[in-house]
C-alpha cells in the first residue's frame, strides 16, 4: 500500500506540471492588458510602462514561468494585480464557502441516487424502473446554466421561500446546492441501477436467497456492498466535476467561493489569481482520484496494490 501511494503521489507531479504550464501559457496568449484594465484608457504610456515592471510583467514570459513554479514549490503564489493582497490569503478566503457548497451538493446527489438506484435496480424493467430512468436522463439533459436561474425564478421570485443569492445560512446554500447537485445524482444513480442490477445475477445473491435471507438483506448486505467499488469511482470523478461547476453555480447565486473568484480573476486578468484558484482546483481533483483508489482496497479486500 505504501508503495502504492508513493508511485501514485509521484505520478501527480507531472500531472500538475502540465496543468500549471497549459493555464500559465493560455492566460498570457489571450489578447488583453491587465495593466490596462487596471488603470483604465486614459493611463498615459509612462504609468502603464511603470506599473507593468513593477509588476513584473515586462519580463520575458519563460523568466515569469519560472517565478512561478518556484513560487508553487514555496507556497508563494505571488500577489493578486487586482488587490494587491497574497494569492493564497485570497483562495485561502474562498475555500470554506466552495468547500461548503461541494459537501451539500455531493450529500444532496447520494441521498437521491443511491435508493433512486437501488429501487430502479431491484424492479428492473418495470413502470418504477422506466421512471426512475426517466428522471435520471432529465438530471442528465439539464445544464445548470439553466436549472440555476429556474430555480431561482421560481422558489426565491414567484414564491418567495429562499434567497436568490449570497451565503450565511442554510436557506442561501438549498438552491446552489440543488443546481450543482443534480446532474452527479443523476449520473450516480444510472450508475447504482447499473451495478446493483449486475450483482444481483451473481450466484451469491442467489444462495443467500436460498439460504433464507430476506430480499431486503441480499440487496443492501450482499448486492450493493459489492457494487460500491464503480460507485465511489464515480463519486472521486464527479467531485472534480462539482469543483469545476461550481464556477457557473457560484456566479449565478453570487456564492463566495473559489469558482466566482476565479471568474472575476479572469474578468480584471488577474494572472496569479488565476493560475492559483486553477491549481487548486486541479490539485483538488487529483487528491480525491488518489483516496478514491485507496478506498478500494477497504471495500473490496480482493484487490491488492504493488
Amino acid at each position: 500500500m505504501t508503495a502504492f501511494f508513493v508511485r501514485r503521489l509521484l505520478l501527480t507531479v507531472p500531472v500538475l506540471l502540465g496543468v500549471t504550464t497549459l493555464v500559465f501559457s493560455l492566460i498570457h496568449l489571450v489578447p488583453g492588458d491587465p495593466v490596462q484594465a487596471m488603470l483604465g484608457d486614459s493611463a498615459s504610456p509612462q504609468d502603464v510602462a511603470e506599473m507593468r515592471g513593477r509588476l513584473g510583467l515586462d519580463r520575458p514570459l519563460y523568466v515569469q514561468y519560472g517565478s512561478f513554479l518556484k513560487g508553487v514549490t514555496t507556497a508563494n503564489l505571488g500577489v493578486s494585480l487586482r488587490t494587491n493582497q497574497p494569492v493564497t490569503a485570497a483562495i485561502a478566503e474562498r475555500v470554506p464557502a466552495t468547500m461548503e457548497l461541494a459537501a451539500a451538493a455531493m450529500a444532496i446527489a447520494v441521498l437521491m441516487a443511491i435508493p433512486l438506484g437501488v429501487i430502479a435496480a431491484v424492479n428492473a424493467g418495470t413502470t418504477v424502473d422506466h421512471a426512475a430512468t426517466t428522471v435520471a436522463l432529465a438530471g442528465i439533459s439539464v445544464p445548470g446554466f439553466w436549472l440555476g436561474p429556474l430555480l431561482a425564478i421560481v422558489f426565491s421570485v414567484v414564491l418567495g421561500w429562499l434567497p436568490v443569492s449570497g451565503r450565511g445560512t442554510l436557506a442561501h446554500l438549498v438552491l446552489p446546492a440543488i443546481t450543482l447537485g443534480a446532474p452527479l445524482a443523476a449520473v450516480l444513480a444510472r450508475t447504482t441501477r447499473a451495478s446493483v442490477i449486475e450483482e444481483l445475477r451473481e450466484l451469491y445473491v442467489l444462495a443467500a436467497r436460498a439460504r433464507g435471507a430476506s430480499r431486503e438483506r441480499a440487496v443492501v448486505r450482499h448486492a450493493f456492498r459489492n457494487s460500491l467499488i464503480p460507485i465511489v469511482t464515480v463519486l472521486g470523478l464527479q467531485f472534480g466535476a462539482v469543483l469545476t461547476g461550481a464556477v457557473i453555480t457560484e456566479t449565478i447565486f453570487a456564492w463566495p467561493g473559489v469558482g466566482r473568484l476565479l471568474i472575476q480573476s479572469i474578468s480584471f486578468r488577474d494572472y496569479p489569481l488565476v493560475q492559483g484558484c486553477i491549481l487548486l482546483i486541479a490539485v483538488t481533483y487529483v487528491a480525491v482520484n488518489l483516496l478514491t483508489d485507496l478506498v478500494y482496497g477497504f471495500l473490496d479486500p480482493r484487490i491488492r496494490y504493488h
